[in-house]
This record gives structure tokens, C-alpha cells and sequence, in this order.
């Protein structure tokens, strides 16, 4: 890597820890947007927030001709939504985005706006008949638990307890989906200017529908746009059995260039100047192969007149559960290569056949 690629700090460290300790469940990113928005103080020319509650800001560049490129980042996590009382302290509730109910039983979690503690209790082993123990567990069968006088009304949502550690070479936490996308890109904002117009875009509602990104293209109407998200890895032992054609993102490779995934197809002339740049600044990449998924690309893609995509994500272990994992370093090579492709794209680069 080049001398003068960005390195991850303790200051860039403890933004990624503010930001996951966030409470940024979709459709209630407020927690997530105030510390962006007092990220970009006085780094950006204009800034604003619409009415689903994106953040949208612009940087212009200098230089004529300038391309608008429009980086996007989603603010939302996975939780849950309280639907009911049950009795004192304990609560039903439904999931809001996708999360495996077996993960759930016997999690730390905090509810509403005052992060009230407690946890999500399930029928202990030693109560349950042998016929219960043979089906997985469903939602209906789990409780969210206040404790006793423990207040939350309906429409309050949830989502697994601050949780972030650093651990040698790797951060883990709840929300590194996509925390990881929102530091990276409060960092090329900062790094600006480019010879590029940013319009930046931290989005609402990627995890039920890539329902902010749209919103945000058509405001902005960018020539082009890159996606900043976490990706599953798919490289733990039970995993490696077989020929790994989807999903085959692993730890340790550096940042994943999509392909394509169910939502979008991303533009091959996007993609190919991506990789020639971490071929070209001898920063460390992969692809990520054509799967299942989806990400703000295809909310993007259909904006307007559409929007040629590409997207780049870190990989990140344990993905939509309390706590997922990834490595410093692909997170620094993500940076690393979106602050070079900013620096030296082409004006021409649409015009190009891949």
C-alpha cells in the first residue's frame, strides 16, 4: 500500500465504537444521524436531512467538469419492534429486518428511547417437553423482558446491548452492518476535497427495503454512485466444504467488489476501475461472486432515469446477530481504495466500454 494511504487510528477507532454503540434500528436511525451530522460539521458546503431522515450532504470538488458521485451509507440496524404487554415488565415483539430467531433467546438488549435493559427470554431447557426441543424456536415463542415495573410501549423498538470491543487485530460488536460503511464514509468526507462533487448519502430503511437510498439518488441525481456496506464472510471451517461459488467473501482478502447481487447488477465499468485502482495503489481486494443479498445498489440503480452502481463492503463475520467480527485491516484497504478511486477517477469513465 501506498505511503500515503489512510491508516485506521484510535480516533477513527472510537468513532466506529459511538456509532455502533448507537441505537439505529429502521425507521428510528436518530441516535446514528445526530453523531453524522456532528461528524460533518463545517467539513461539507451543504447538509441536510429529508423527510424519511436521510443525511445528505455535498462536498463539492474543484477542478471543471467534475463528476457527482454519490457515495451512500446505510445508518440502520437490525432489531425489533415492541407489539404488545404481556404481563409486568414482559413484551412481544416482531423483528425488523432479518434476523434468525434462534440467535435471540437469552440476549442483552435495550428498548425505546431511554435504551432500557433487559433481555429476551425463551422456556428454559429444563421446562421444556423433548418434543419442543426437536423444532427450532419461533418469535412467538420468545418474550422481551424489562423485569419487574421494566416500561416500553408499543412501537418501541430494540436492538441487541452496546456491545464493541477491539481485540488485537479485529473490532467486534453489534452493528457492524453498517457502522463500518457509516465511519468510512464520515472519512472521505473529511479527506476532501476531490475533483469530484461527494454528495454523500447516509441512508434510513436499507434493512426493509432499501427504502432511503432511493429517496436519496432521485434529491440528488448523481452521475454515478458507490456503495458502502459490511458483507457476510463465508470462510469459517463448516463452510469450506465443497466448491464456494456465492457468498465466498473471506476475512484477511481486503475490501469485497460486488458483482452483482438480487437487487442489482453492479455496472461493469464501475467495477473494473475499482480493481484496476487496488491493482494500480498494490491495495489488497476480492470479489464478491454473484449471490443472494442485497444492499442501498438497487434502491439506487432504479432512481430517476437509473444510476450506473458499483459497491464495495467489508467483510464481517456473524452478520445481523448480536455480535459480528471483522478485521481492522480490511476495513483500512476499504478506505484505502475508495480514497483512491475518488482521487483519480476519470471524467470519461462512463463513456468507456468495461
Amino acid at each position: 500500500m501506498p505511503r500515503s494511504a489512510p491508516t485506521i487510528n484510535k480516533g477513527q477507532i472510537d468513532l466506529l465504537r459511538r456509532l455502533c454503540e448507537a441505537t439505529g434500528v429502521s425507521g428510528d436511525e436518530a441516535q446514528v444521524r445526530e453523531i453524522v451530522r456532528s461528524e460533518l460539521k463545517g467539513k461539507v458546503d451543504e447538509i441536510r436531512v429529508d423527510a424519511l431522515g436521510n443525511v445528505l450532504a455535498t462536498r463539492r470538488g474543484s477542478g471543471p467538469r467534475r463528476l457527482r458521485i454519490m457515495l451512500d451509507a446505510h445508518m440502520d440496524e437490525v432489531g425489533f419492534m415492541i407489539v404488545a404487554e404481556d404481563s409486568d415488565g414482559i413484551y412481544r415483539f416482531e423483528t425488523i429486518g432479518g434476523i434468525n430467531p434462534q440467535d435471540l433467546p437469552g440476549k442483552q438488549i435495550v428498548v425505546g428511547k431511554e435504551n432500557t435493559p433487559g433481555v429476551i427470554g425463551a422456556k428454559a431447557i429444563h421446562l421444556s417437553k423433548a418434543d419442543e426441543l426437536k423444532h427450532p424456536i419461533s418469535i412467538d415463542k420468545l418474550r422481551v423482558d424489562l423485569g419487574p415495573g421494566g416500561k416500553a410501549k408499543v412501537g418501541d423498538r430494540g436492538t441487541f446491548a452496546a456491545n464493541f470491543r477491539r481485540a488485537g487485530p479485529s473490532v467486534m460488536s453489534k452493528a457492524l452492518d453498517n457502522r463500518l460503511g457509516v465511519a468510512t464514509l464520515i472519512e472521505l468526507i473529511k479527506a476532501g476535497p476531490f475533483r469530484v462533487d461527494l454528495l454523500a448519502a447516509f441512508t434510513v430503511q436499507e434493512e426493509i427495503g432499501l427504502r432511503g437510498a432511493k429517496v436519496a439518488a432521485n434529491f440528488f441525481k448523481p452521475d454515478l454512485a458507490l456503495v458502502i456496506d459490511a458483507t457476510p464472510a463465508r470462510d469459517l471451517p463448516m463452510q469450506r466444504e465443497g466448491e464456494n461459488t456465492t457468498y465466498n467473501t473471506k476475512l484477511g482478502l481486503g475490501p469485497a467488489i460486488y458483482l452483482s447481487h438480487r437487487e442489482a447488477i453492479d455496472d461493469p465499468r464501475l467495477v473494473k476501475f475499482l480493481a484496476d485502482t487496488a491493482r494500480r495503489n498494490k491495495i489488497a481486494f476480492q470479489f464478491r461472486q454473484p449471490g443472494g443479498g442485497s444492499n442501498d445498489s438497487g434502491g439506487i440503480q432504479r432512481a430517476g432515469a437509473g444510476v450506473p452502481v458499483a459497491s464495495v463492503s467489508v467483510p464481517h463475520r456473524y452478520t445481523h446477530t448480536a455480535a459480528s467480527l471483522s478485521w481492522i485491516e480490511d476495513w483500512q484497504n476499504t478506505l484505502a481504495l475508495l480514497r483512491a478511486a475518488l482521487g483519480s477517477v476519470p471524467t470519461d469513465l462512463l463513456r468507456r466500454t468495461a
